[in-house]
């Protein structure tokens, strides 16, 4: 149940990212708010503490998306700047756990229906489906799902 109140929760805070992602600056973010702010990479350096061959080093690191996170809210602070930082599942949380669910259940029932008709047991093909649905209704939100 707890996992389902946080799946809910969170869907809600998703949909405004999902479907409408803001794509990075062709040189980065930092470079193009920089630019914008009109800061010198000397004076972003001296704001930052750091040296301006570094600020170099971490606009071509973000370029090459090797930045740490750190780097970028160091960087960030000192363009008076916060990061936002979020993962955005491609599909909504309760659809990639059923799913997954169904694929652990439809293997367990496969693996066993494959052992009853070795031993001339042929299961009901008809229940095949629902035994995979029952099945997976159990594992949902229980440890083990992802294994």
């Amino acid at each position: 149940m707890y996992r389902q109140i946080a799946r809910t929760a969170l869907e809600r805070d998703f949909v405004r990212h999902r479907g409408s992602p803001t794509p990075a600056p062709r040189g980065g973010w930092i470079r193009a708010i920089r630019d914008a702010l009109g800061m010198s990479t000397r004076e972003l350096a001296r704001r930052a503490l750091v040296s301006p061959q570094r600020i170099s080093q971490i606009e071509r690191a973000e370029r090459d998306r090797s930045l740490t996170l750190a780097n970028l809210e160091r960087i960030a602070d000192a363009m008076g700047c916060s990061v936002e930082y979020v993962l955005v599942p491609r599909q909504p949380l309760d659809d990639m756990v059923w799913e997954q669910a169904r694929v652990k259940a439809s293997a367990e029932i496969g693996a066993v229906d494959h052992t009853m008709e070795l031993e001339d047991q042929r299961p009901d093909a008809s229940s095949h489906g629902q035994r995979i649905q029952e099945l997976a209704r159990r594992y949902v939100d229980k440890r083990g799902l992802w294994a």
